[in-house]
């Protein structure tokens, strides 16, 4: 039931809705008008959340990193490269400076290549981690944002947008990823839907209202999308085929109201027009960077992953209401039940307890209308059931195997977990619905007066819990600092011990100068790679040294203290007489040159 009916008369909430005046102002008052400070205040609160729910991130940030020293020492040096690259020598762009001699190898994983801007705002090891630091607080802040802004263009009030907004961006399950800058960057899907429906006169409340169209939020909403589609297909491919989907669901809805009311409902030209446009650019972007990635393909055939990693990477239903063990409130309370997870970083899906409980309470108290609720229930149901993969039914077919089968791309999405994304986003906005109706129940004008004077410490509970929930003790280990003898030796070079985390922690070192490496890891192993750690097991010797001059590598940077429980370990007192090379030691680094 709708707590609040359709005759009852409009609240303070709904006169400072998100949704623009029906009526068009004229020039000079849209000349002069000032900020919205719903806005302002949203922005701003956004921030300093963000700050703090990811504490102590912006304690040390020249000096640490969140999670780990593995994917994100990697991902640090990619938003590095991609603006080094763009500033210098964009036509190089897809040919790093790390696997080599191998060719696009800045696709060989997810590329972020949408923070690129960001990447161009200094330079060096020391700028690429505090660039991190910061996007890593910023991705948090447009994550409330965006679902802030849905929320309240599908019809929520200032309370149910800031519980949806701090539910999703600061789900449990996100913590078990803080060291995935590409999976945590979803802050744009919400973002996008919410101008999309905006410039479409459509929210869940009020359904279409023509007079509420506007086209240049709808092509703002497309490039967003454009944006989180170049922050990497691990997310931004189910937005691109939900897109898809909408169109033709809306299509089909226009159509057949068409041909029921014999007459052309509303839609207007310059909107159209918007949507070709902006969806070109959508459809543009999303084709282009899937062409380089199906080049890595052609070049590298052992990229394409089986089906057998999806069904290794499934959780089971338990993982839906188990927190990694990152989380403040749920984590050590959470352990046993993570010890029956096989790979607890992809399985422990928890949305919130307390948004579990608000959805759910939103499908029977709500100020959205009932067929609504029961869609957002279906999408909640039909993405959890995508979420289990191979472990719906024993075998993900029908299911999220059958997508990867049947949709282009879809077989590369081999963690099923990751449709959390769009779970929690429609839980956060059934909580967004229950918490805007109770909200309003009680600024009736026939409520009791103690009822409106209490009902702000009320509506604290929810936005309270879900902000708990949220709050991490994510490790923020010190980030190993890049030898002198890097930035002196020449290029192309290998650092010593090569492979397994070691070589994320070389690609970062290696932003100082952008040196050419073969040394790096990435969702896949090239050939070359494999074969260059094999030849070099016992360098230096006559046989490696001819390997390594034979593809081209002018120097060899060792460091004896990482070479602990390696081929390498004592390689400071291997001799190098009779091989026409040279070593010298700098501060405990030694340079061969070749």
């Amino acid at each position: 039931m709708n707590i609040r009916s359709a005759a009852a008369p409009p609240t303070a909430e709904d006169a400072s809705s998100a949704q623009p005046p029906a009526d068009v102002p004229s020039k000079r008052t849209r000349r002069w008008r000032r900020p919205n400070p719903e806005w302002t205040l949203a922005i701003l609160g956004s921030l300093l959340l963000a700050v703090v729910l990811t504490w102590p991130t912006m304690r040390h940030p020249a000096t640490t990193i969140p999670g780990d020293l593995g994917d994100p020492t990697l991902q640090a040096w990619q938003v590095a490269w991609s603006g080094h690259a763009l500033l210098n020598d964009p036509a190089n762009l897809w040919h790093s400076n790390t696997f080599f001699p191998e060719r696009y190898t800045y696709a060989y994983s997810d590329t972020l290549l949408g923070y690129a801007p960001f990447g161009m705002v200094g330079s060096g090891f020391e700028a690429a981690v505090i660039r991190y630091n910061v996007l890593y607080v910023l991705l948090h802040a447009l994550a409330f944002l965006g679902a802030y802004a849905l929320a309240r263009q599908l019809g929520a009030n200032r309370w149910g947008g800031a519980v949806a907004g701090i539910a999703w961006a600061y789900a449990p399950w996100r913590l078990a990823h803080s060291g995935h800058l590409n999976i945590l960057s979803s802050g744009g899907i919400a973002l996008a839907l919410a101008m999309l429906a905006r410039g479409h006169g459509w929210s869940l409340r009020h359904g279409y209202r023509p007079e509420r169209r506007r086209p240049g939020w709808a092509v703002a909403g497309w490039l967003v999308a454009a944006w989180q589609v170049t922050l990497g297909f691990g997310i931004g491919l189910p937005l691109v085929y939900f897109l898809l989907a909408a169109v033709l669901v809306a299509a089909g809805f226009y159509g057949w109201s068409w041909w029921r009311k014999r007459e052309r409902p509303p839609f207007g030209r310059r909107l159209l027009i918007a949507d070709l446009a902006g969806g070109a650019v959508f459809g543009a972007v999303t084709l282009l960077l899937g062409l380089v990635y199906l080049r890595v393909v052609d070049l590298n055939p052992q990229a394409v992953r089986s089906l057998d990693w999806t069904k290794m990477f499934s959780p089971p239903l338990i993982g839906f209401i188990t927190a990694p063990g990152d989380s403040w409130l749920w984590g050590e309370r959470h352990a046993a039940a993570r010890e029956q997870l096989t790979w607890p970083p992809e399985m422990a899906l928890l949305p919130g307890m307390t948004l579990i409980g608000l959805a759910a309470a939103g499908l029977f108290v709500s100020s959205f209308p009932v067929r609504h609720r029961v869609a957002l229930g279906l999408g909640v149901l039909g993405t959890v059931l995508l979420g289990l993969g191979a472990t719906l039914g024993g075998d993900g077919d029908p299911g999220y195997l059958t997508l990867s089968t049947l949709l282009p791309g879809w077989d590369a999405l081999r963690t099923p977990g990751r449709m959390m994304h769009w779970t929690s986003l429609l839980l956060a906005v059934l909580a967004a619905g229950l918490v805007t109706a109770l909200a309003e129940s009680w600024h009736r004008p026939s409520a009791h007066r103690w009822s409106r004077a209490v009902a702000p410490l009320v509506l604290l509970v929810p936005l309270a819990l879900v902000t708990l929930e949220g709050v991490n003790r994510t490790p923020h280990p010190v980030v190993p600092t890049p030898p002198a003898a890097m930035r002196t030796a020449p290029e192309p070079m290998l650092v010593l011990p090569a492979g397994g985390i070691g070589d994320l922690n070389y690609m970062l070192w290696s932003t100082d100068g952008f040196p050419r490496i073969t040394n790096g890891l990435g969702g896949f192993e090239p050939v070359t790679q494999a074969q260059t750690r094999v030849a070099v097991a016992t360098f230096p010797d006559a046989g490696s040294v001819a390997y390594l001059r034979g593809i081209g590598v002018r120097s060899v940077v060792a460091v004896p203290s990482r070479a602990a429980g390696t081929p390498w370990e004592g390689i400071e007192n291997r001799p190098v007489d009779g091989l026409g090379i040279t070593r010298e030691e700098l501060d405990g680094t030694l340079v061969y040159r070749l």
